[in-house]
């Protein structure tokens, strides 16, 4: 028996990430587990961002759980963040996963474009983005380097203040919503 993957999309809104993790889905036999659907499910036209790290929470652990089932998982959720990305490394590793990192970019216009798409074709799915949140989210992502996307860069340590990529991952992405 192969070992499974965990398999991370990475991108901004509207670069392709859930057309891709659909087409692994199905290509791999990989359980897809896509943040904004459930988002969608739970709070309909609402985004909530107190929910966004809860429920991507407990979605990693159910990929988590699948990845020591010896079930391939795709998460879909952007990953913007370096430690986001070795937290999960870390967790994939320490359950005998492989991993592949695929990160989505675009030009803005056509990025745009897509968005604009989306939201009149499809607008159950998805929420409106302003030019000004494109931006912001544009400037926050943290692209990975070529060693993330090859698997050859070693994962970071955990950020200062957390013994454990495991501690970091339950701060990151809590059990339940968090009181405002």
């Amino acid at each position: 028996m192969t070992a499974p993957t965990l398999f991370l999309t990475i991108g901004l809104p509207g670069t392709g990430k859930t057309t891709a993790a659909r087409r692994i889905e199905v290509e791999r036999g990989a359980l897809r587990l896509t943040k904004d659907e459930w988002v969608r499910a739970l709070y309909g036209d609402q985004n909530p961002p107190a929910a966004q790290a809860v429920i991507e929470g407990r979605l990693v652990e159910i990929g988590l759980r699948a990845l020591e089932l010896g079930t391939d998982v795709v998460i879909d959720f952007g990953l913007w963040g370096r430690d986001e990305r070795s937290a999960l490394r870390r967790a994939a590793a320490d359950r005998g996963a492989g991993v592949e990192l695929h990160y989505f970019d675009l030009d803005p216009a056509e990025q745009r474009r897509r968005l604009e798409r989306r939201q009149a074709d499809a607008p159950h799915t998805t929420w409106p983005m302003s030019a000004d949140e494109l931006a912001a989210w544009a400037a926050r992502i943290e692209i990975p380097t070529p060693g993330d996307l090859d698997g050859t860069e070693p994962i970071d340590d955990p950020p200062a203040g957390f013994a454990t990529w495991d501690a970091w991952r339950a701060h990151r992405w809590p059990p339940t919503v968090r009181p405002v």
